[in-house]
């Protein structure tokens, strides 16, 4: 791995004030983590979008704690020098302040994560504060926020309408109060980001399908290269179609074997005649 120094909060901030952009990527694995390392990315989340992109479940409310602890071990194997994010997965915040602190420190005690990220606005500020006062660094979550999906109506746009985008305004501004260093802004719309990012001051606010005036962007792995086949979402860009390549390469692997043109002998191991007669003796 080519030199690289270790990202570290101070870093985003000075970004953040420089008018330098973020940038954030989900991953759930060592190779990809690997990869995004080299490639310069700034922040990782191990995001509990894993029960969809990673374990086939419609939602990501299944995903348990043990789920992200083994996900987020193996990203921060690969990935030594980013600024490596926590998801706190359903109902291991929710409940209280105490349970909160608990499952936000294994993240940082079990995986080595640098910070843990929930979802919601005032209401899970006292949450934030005891996280917080753990001395545990914690990113915020507004908008779409998918393990509230059934009571925001499903996988929309939140605060298209003037009051949602106030609430939207209170909320990220209680979180920041409460001791956030940094916002997810998920599918909000893009002047309502862009108020937001100019009303916080001491909050780094990132956008997933919320325009280009936050301070950063978080896209879903495996939306940018068509890894997932449910859906193709409107925030993400395919950066390349991995999806195809690899189905067409699994395609032709089971054509082969079954016409018999694989394997071919550069596939296979030989046997130096003398060891192989021997062998046959040694059998007989």
């Amino acid at each position: 791995m080519s030199e690289r120094k270790k990202i570290m909060l101070p870093d985003l901030f000075r970004k953040k004030r420089k008018g330098q952009p973020i940038t954030m990527l989900t991953c759930y694995d060592y190779p990809t983590a690997y990869f995004q390392d080299e490639a310069g990315i700034d922040m990782i989340l191990v995001g509990d979008s894993l029960g969809m992109t990673m374990l086939g479940y419609d939602s990501t409310l299944p995903v348990t704690m043990e789920d992200m602890i083994r996900h987020a071990q193996a990203v921060r194997r690969g990935a030594k020098n980013v600024w490596l994010i926590g998801d706190m997965p359903y109902m291991t915040y929710q409940p209280s302040v105490e349970c909160a602190i608990r499952n936000a420190g294994r993240f940082m005690a079990e995986a080595s994560c640098d910070a843990i990220k929930l979802e919601g606005g005032r209401e899970i500020s006292d949450r934030i504060k005891g996280i917080v006062a753990a001395g545990i660094p914690v990113m915020g979550h507004l908008g779409l926020t998918p393990q509230s999906a059934s009571a925001l109506g499903g996988f929309k746009v939140q605060g298209k309408g003037a009051l949602q985008a106030k609430k939207i305004m209170d909320d990220a501004l209680a979180l920041e109060e409460a001791g956030v260093f940094a916002i997810l802004l998920e599918m909000v719309p893009d002047r309502v980001c862009k108020i937001i990012t100019e009303k916080v001051k001491d909050t780094i606010i990132i956008s997933l399908g919320s325009g280009p005036d936050a301070h950063g962007q978080l896209l879903i792995y495996h939306d940018m290269f068509g890894l997932y086949p449910k859906f193709k979402p409107r925030m993400a860009k395919v950066y390349g179609d991995a999806g195809s390549v690899i189905l067409n390469g699994l395609r032709q692997y089971a054509q082969e074997v079954t016409n018999k043109t694989f394997p071919r002998p550069e596939n296979w191991f030989p046997m130096k005649d003398e060891e192989y007669e021997e062998f046959k003796k040694l059998i007989d």
